[in-house]
């Protein structure tokens, strides 16, 4: 959802340091070009016992239950569609639980290949991962716009299974808003990307009212069609207000106020909509983003972008 975002600076701080193969995007056999987590292998991976211990303050933004089999077990019964795709829940819970181990340490690609052995109870996972990557570490244009759209029909799948699950909808409304950077306005205005998003995000917190990711989503969205239609027709057309953005951040920070993530995006909202006005509110968001410590790979990521819109 970074639409206006000059992802220069960042992707100086963060380039990674191997080499794009030829048409990587993003299929299981070209993901061994995906860029490494730049800030060390080790850092943030929970091995045994850990991911257990810390996975509350990990999803303190969106509330995904720790992947035992308990879990999916709950998961299954409460979308049926799901469990003739889920035949064997050990197995998908080991592939879901590990999937998100590389996730949290930066491993994007593994992430990925796990959460797809997993089925579609991995899509989330799967998903997240590929839009952390894509959205921070993959320069080229269009294996980005590449990895989003596989993002988005993965997820337009993965709701219609399970449109009991609050991940789902939020993952697919992040995976359009993502995708929606590199589709022209006027376009994603014709098909209703934007609508479509705002709907999952929507639908997410319906189903998980503490869900502070997405609120944070919604924020975001608002703030984007504010800046690209101007104030009066967002309120006019599309029933957006700079008001109603300001609420979902605050919504998102007080259900996860330490989150780097939700900082650097109110942050950015703020320069956005609020314009020169609001410079010193987007640069103390920022500082305050940047003095977070970082739990996972994303957090770290997006604390990086801080430092750097501070530097800048």
């Amino acid at each position: 959802m970074h639409l206006t975002f000059d992802w220069s600076t960042t992707l100086r701080r963060v380039r990674g340091r191997t080499s794009f193969v030829p048409d990587a995007v993003a299929s299981a056999g070209t993901r061994c070009g995906w860029k490494r987590f730049p800030f060390g292998d080790r850092i943030y991976r929970y091995g045994g016992d850990a991911l257990a211990t810390n996975w509350a303050r990990l999803h303190a933004g969106d509330a995904e239950p720790y992947p035992d089999v308990a879990a999916l077990g709950r998961l299954v019964r409460a979308n049926p569609a799901l469990g003739a795709r889920v035949p064997d829940l050990a197995a998908a819970a080991r592939d879901v639980e590990e999937a998100w181990r590389a996730y949290h340490a930066g491993d994007f690609a593994e992430a990925v290949d796990r959460g797809e052995a997993a089925g579609p109870v991995g899509t989330v996972v799967a998903a997240r991962a590929a839009i952390v990557y894509a959205t921070h570490l993959e320069e080229d244009e269009m294996r980005r716009a590449a990895i989003l759209r596989d993002t988005v029909d993965a997820c337009s799948v993965l709701v219609e299974l399970a449109p009991n699950w609050a991940n789902a909808w939020f993952l697919n409304g992040l995976a359009i808003g993502r995708y929606c950077q590199h589709v022209p306005l006027v376009r994603s205005l014709a098909r209703g990307l934007g609508g479509k998003s705002r709907e999952s995000l929507q639908r997410a917190l319906q189903l998980e009212p503490g869900h502070a990711d997405a609120h944070a989503g919604l924020g975001i969205y608002c703030t984007e069609v504010i800046d690209k239609v101007g104030a009066m027709v967002a309120a006019l057309t599309y029933g957006v207000k700079k008001e109603t953005a300001i609420e979902h951040f605050e919504a998102a920070r007080a259900l996860n106020p330490r989150s780097p993530t939700t900082l650097v995006e109110y942050a950015r909202a703020q320069m956005l909509a609020g314009g020169a006005a609001s410079l010193g509110r987007a640069h103390a968001l920022f500082a305050e983003a940047a003095a977070c410590q970082p739990l996972d790979a994303q957090a770290r990521l997006d604390v990086e972008w801080a430092r750097a819109e501070l530097a800048a």
